[in-house]
């Protein structure tokens, strides 16, 4: 059991680190520009920048690229590109499911910090792996087995909760969920 949440883990960490990082960039220049949406709201909000995109983004990436240089330094064999580029998908597609789920909200009429429960503390799950199936579906379905999402589905809230707490604690956050 211990080994399965490991690896677990051990997947989702390229999708778990922009989400807490993105914070640590944030920027001034919003995505939306400050735009509305058709319904008069704003298409994502302020606390949408491209610098917590982008930082985000990244961070999530250098964390996965170190994981594969170590997992590769342990085996014997030519290494494949293909996890570098998910790595790439899990990144970003985490962000893309954070950013997802703020437009919803939106259309909700919720405000930034609002809490949205299960969808505030799954939202980057989902994305990053709805970008990773679509981009690398025989990678995805060889390594989230059923016991690997449902461990993933299980502890990305706690730890989502755990993380955000801390940056509220730290004042990087508003709101401690």
């Amino acid at each position: 059991m211990l080994a399965l949440i490991i690896d677990a883990l051990w997947l989702m960490l390229p999708a778990y680190v922009p989400n807490s990082s993105a914070v640590l960039f944030a920027g001034k220049t919003p995505l939306d520009l400050g735009r509305n949406f058709v319904d008069g709201r704003r298409v994502f909000g302020p606390g949408k920048t491209f610098r917590g995109l982008i930082g985000g983004t990244l961070s999530g990436i250098a964390v996965g690229l170190l994981l594969q240089l170590i997992k590769n330094s342990t085996q014997i064999g030519v290494p494949s590109f293909e996890p570098v580029l998910v790595v790439v998908t899990l990144s970003l597609g985490a962000m893309l499911g954070d950013l997802t789920k703020s437009f919803f909200k939106r259309r909700l009429g919720m405000d930034r910090g609002d809490p949205l429960p299960i969808a505030d503390q799954l939202d980057f799950v989902i994305g990053a792996w709805v970008l990773t199936y679509v981009f690398f579906s025989g990678w995805f379905t060889l390594n989230f087995t059923l016991p690997v999402m449902v461990v993933v589905l299980i502890v990305s809230p706690l730890l989502h909760l755990a993380v955000n707490f801390i940056g509220f604690k730290l004042g990087k956050k508003k709101e401690p969920w």
